[in-house]
């Protein structure tokens, strides 16, 4: 790794297995696909997103933060969970890149943000292969790269938290099952962890859902992560005259909910005010975690309601022993 203030290339295949250093690792990929692994301090990043201490902050793994997606002049903050990054309209930088969690991250934007004359002359050639893939790569091609960047992160998140809710689901349903069959102190501090477990995660979704839910209300805050758009108002007096350029080419891969998103984009040219593309894309990702939240609570209510009922159950058979335990349980109901 370099010292402070010194870039290194990054090698894409071994790269990410080996450990990190120090704290202040971050990966830089930009929209002609090459990426870097840059060791600075705070101020270098501040200098080149442009962006104040506060908000880099927000990325500190070491303090606590909600989940938050914030729109600056000419970056987005995004703290979801592991996912620290930083986009802007041409580059994203993603802290701790060697993170297990983060990798795949890293990987996926490795894939859909490929560069952008390779992806122009795979549309050159797929114009001999049907208008089908035509079509698919108009779709495309309307999306900016803050929001192309601004999907993997969401998509990652949400993919995230929905296994680690089907994980925590497949080990509580069996220990109610053998709860059930034969009570015993050991059992019900197993399910006890489990609803646990289950209240930490359910808050994490929940503040995932609420900071989607939070910028769906507000079309101001969603207009500020237009960062391609503000660019070429900022470049062209004539609003007309760049709108053409707002949108870089994106990956010729790309997910199901992405092309959806981008059907209404042709309404967004010309209109500064307009954020229906984004609202479509956001309100995707907030139905998928908003369908995990419910699975979670459902899934509370549920199994924890027969854990009550076990408990009062259990006191008859194992008296002093259940004493304990019914505190935490009565809470769960």
């Amino acid at each position: 790794m370099a010292r402070d203030g010194c870039i290194v290339p990054a090698d894409p295949q071994a790269g990410l297995k080996k450990k990190a250093a120090g704290s202040r690792s971050w990966i830089l990929m930009d929209s002609t696909g090459e990426d870097t692994i840059l060791d600075v301090d705070k101020y270098a990043i501040m200098h080149r997103v442009q962006i104040h201490a506060r908000d880099l902050r927000i990325l500190d793994p070491l303090l606590s933060y909600p989940s938050t997606i914030l729109g600056r002049e000419k970056a987005i903050v995004l703290n979801l969970e592991h996912i620290k990054a930083i986009i802007t309209a041409d580059e994203v930088l993603l802290r701790d890149p060697l993170d297990d969690n983060v990798i795949p991250v890293v990987e996926e934007l490795r894939r859909r943000l490929p560069p952008i004359n390779a992806i122009r002359e795979g549309q050159g050639d797929k114009k001999e292969l049907g208008v089908q893939h035509d079509v698919e790569a108009g779709e495309e091609d309307e999306s900016p790269f803050e929001f192309r960047a601004l999907e993997v992160a969401l998509e990652a998140i949400c993919s995230f938290l929905a296994a680690r809710t089907t994980e925590l689901e497949t080990a509580a349903y069996p220990a109610l099952d053998e709860l059930t069959s034969k009570i015993s102190s050991r059992k019900l501090d197993r399910v006890r962890k489990l609803k646990s477990a289950m209240t930490r995660l359910t808050a994490r979704v929940q503040k995932v859902r609420d900071e989607l839910e939070q910028l769906l209300d507000d079309d101001d805050d969603m207009a500020d992560l237009y960062l391609s758009r503000k660019l070429a108002g900022a470049s062209s007096p004539v609003s007309g005259s760049g709108a053409a350029n707002w949108y870089p080419a994106s990956p010729t891969i790309g997910s199901k909910i992405s092309r959806a998103s981008r059907a209404s984009v042709a309404t967004v040219r010309g209109d500064e005010d307009d954020v229906e593309e984004l609202e479509m894309l956001l309100e995707a990702y907030f139905m998928q975690i908003d369908g995990t939240l419910n699975k979670l609570t459902t899934a509370f209510k549920n199994s924890f309601f027969n854990l009550r009922f076990l408990a009062c159950f259990s006191t008859l058979c194992i008296g002093g022993e259940i004493v304990s335990t019914m505190p935490e349980v009565d809470r769960a109901a």
